[in-house]
């Protein structure tokens, strides 16, 4: 199949927006990513995708704990700046917690933060498949509605209706920044 047309089509499944923080040699990065989701609930287990030919890729043989943060539409410039820009050597302009034993570094301001320890991580074509198990989940106080991209864009979900007798929600969506 044509890879390109391939992701035209996975694209159209809506995906939370997530930054993925790491801890590797004692320094803290982090990545945007989009290829997060649940895998099991007892014990609860996650997993993520990352590229072999990333910085984070090339060092995944260090990586003992992550943190999964789900970011709210308002974060919009968290998953541009985590996407790319962000230089490692730089220091963050933006605050991570750190404990011990709780998960990778929690970007702060999230709707929620998975903090994971590694459980397995498998070959996956052109990316690792990352699997971790959650320790510990801090949850904002705020009522916030989630990041979402779809079809290439970013997305908004917003309540609505798809008949006078079905609640739903509608997706409008905005090209992303550059």
């Amino acid at each position: 199949s044509d890879p390109g047309a391939v992701r035209q089509a996975l694209g159209l499944c809506v995906r939370g927006v997530t930054v993925i923080g790491m801890e590797v040699g004692g320094s803290i990065g982090a990545l945007t990513a989009t290829s997060f989701t649940s895998l099991s609930l007892t014990p609860p287990l996650v997993l993520f995708c990352l590229g072999k030919g990333t910085k984070a890729g090339q060092t995944i043989g260090q990586l003992r704990e992550f943190s999964v943060n789900i970011l709210s539409q308002e974060q919009r410039a968290l998953s541009n700046y985590f996407a790319g820009s962000w230089k490692g050597s730089e220091p963050p302009p933006f605050t991570f917690t750190r404990a011990e034993g709780e998960g990778g570094p929690r970007l702060d301001g999230c709707v929620a933060t998975l903090g994971c320890t590694v459980n397995a991580v498998h070959e996956g074509g052109d990316h690792w498949i990352v699997v971790g198990q959650v320790v510990t989940l801090h949850r904002s106080d705020l009522p916030r509605a989630p990041l979402v991209f779809f079809s290439g864009r970013y997305a908004t979900l917003s309540g609505g209706a798809t008949s006078a007798e079905e609640p739903g929600l509608l997706i409008s969506w905005t090209e992303p920044e550059q």
